[in-house]
């Protein structure tokens, strides 16, 4: 007898039920077959077109850029795509879940690379963490890219490989974990310094975490000019001659804490005017009172951040957090496409300190008259933002000399 239409026949495997589970769930149906394709540029129609696109019309190019290297920049792709280089040691809030785990996340940033700077990527997930390995890796890929995007790699090694790749590479390298994050903040900050009128040169600020982006943020906000500033991680404040620490800290140890305060995040917020979070930990609300009048609170941990914002707002005068569902979000993705559109179009040979600052000042400017408690940086989708970000870096490498355009 004949099986029934609607049931699997005998020598039939029964459908996944795991699979039909997760389709219905509305990220994996969008994320179903990737979110990434490849697309040709130039039609092939007929054999004058295969002749020119392939052989023998592609020798003709070949030879030339054998004969003259920089042509590469100008007949093939090179100079117009970034690679997305992970290791999947440090992804998003998921910690280490590897390079396959990754690539989800990875196919996620060459999206917004291309949404939101007109920029094409690759996404690369490397299945190796010896840093070593990392960078003998990237070095090998990079005649194939006009840039380097690092990403989700941990910290501190993350420092290291950036350093050697910088050193190594004349294409810009960036790990945005650590800079996209630090110019969003710088912007966010300057609008809040110009909303509470308080200058950055009279402010001292509160860093919780002294990873990645810990660091990256208080660099930046040394070379802004801030008054002074304390990093704290798992141990308590960050303070020269403390045991333990490693070198990105001892370094961080020198150059910050003027007042070398000693203790916990909470004992140095009494009377501070920033507090930036980026531990993941939680603050509690007396300690944001304890702050000075017109506090400012970057409440940056996702999911949760290190206190809710509504809380946070009885006390402090602004609030931004790294999350779309309230005001002032800080996001990379208002630095990272922008920053590498200026620095591919004017072929920049590396991202310096001055085209980080460029960009902050940039996208803090893109809020303009519209500046208010509950607006100090723009949405993501604010048109002007890409555009504003991209004529800033470009500008800035021109004028210091590291554009080759």
């Amino acid at each position: 007898m004949a099986a029934k239409p609607d049931q699997p026949k005998p020598d039939q495997p029964k459908p996944d039920q795991s699979e039909r589970d997760y389709d219905a769930d509305p990220a994996f149906a969008l994320h179903r077959g990737g979110k990434l394709e490849v697309r040709s540029t130039v039609s092939v129609r007929d054999r004058d077109d295969l002749s020119l696109a392939y052989t023998p019309g592609v020798a003709r190019v070949c030879t030339a850029i054998a004969d003259e290297p920089d042509l590469v920049h100008d007949y093939t792709w090179v100079s117009k795509v970034v690679a997305v280089v992970t290791d999947g040691t440090a992804v998003l809030g998921l910690g280490d879940i590897g390079p396959a785990a990754a690539m989800p996340v990875m196919e996620g940033k060459s999206l917004l690379f291309k949404e939101f700077g007109g920029v094409d990527s690759v996404p690369i997930c490397l299945d190796c963490t010896d840093a070593d390995d990392l960078v003998e890796t990237v070095i090998r890929l990079a005649p194939s890219f006009g840039g380097i995007n690092l990403e989700d790699i941990s910290a501190p090694r993350c420092f290291e490989i950036e350093d050697r790749l910088r050193a190594a590479l004349d294409i810009p390298v960036f790990h945005d974990d650590q800079h996209g994050t630090a110019i969003v903040a710088l912007a966010a900050l300057r609008n809040a310094s110009r909303l509470t009128g308080k200058p950055l040169s009279s402010m001292r600020a509160v860093v919780a975490g002294a990873g990645a982006s810990g660091v990256a943020v208080t660099r930046i906000l040394l070379e802004a000019g801030i008054g002074d500033i304390a990093v704290s991680d798992s141990k308590g404040l960050i303070y020269d001659g403390r045991d333990g620490l490693n070198p990105i800290k001892q370094k961080l140890a020198r150059d910050t804490n003027r007042a070398q305060l000693k203790g916990s995040t909470e004992d140095a917020l009494v009377g501070a005017d920033v507090f930036i979070g980026l531990s993941g930990g939680t603050i509690r609300e007396d300690c944001v009172d304890a702050m000075a009048d017109d506090a400012i609170v970057f409440a940056l941990s996702n999911p949760d951040p290190e206190i809710h914002p509504e809380v946070a707002r009885r006390h402090a005068r602004v609030v931004a957090t790294g999350r779309s569902d309230f005001p002032n979000q800080i996001n990379n993705v208002l630095a990272f496409p922008g920053v590498f559109r200026g620095a591919l179009d004017v072929r920049a040979h590396s991202i310096t300190e001055g085209m980080k600052l460029a960009a902050a000042t940039a996208l803090a400017d893109v809020v303009g008259d519209e500046l208010a408690e509950d607006f100090i940086i723009p949405s993501p989708f604010d048109e002007r933002v890409a555009p504003a970000v991209t004529k800033a870096v470009a500008d800035q490498a021109r004028a210091e000399g590291v554009a080759r355009l």
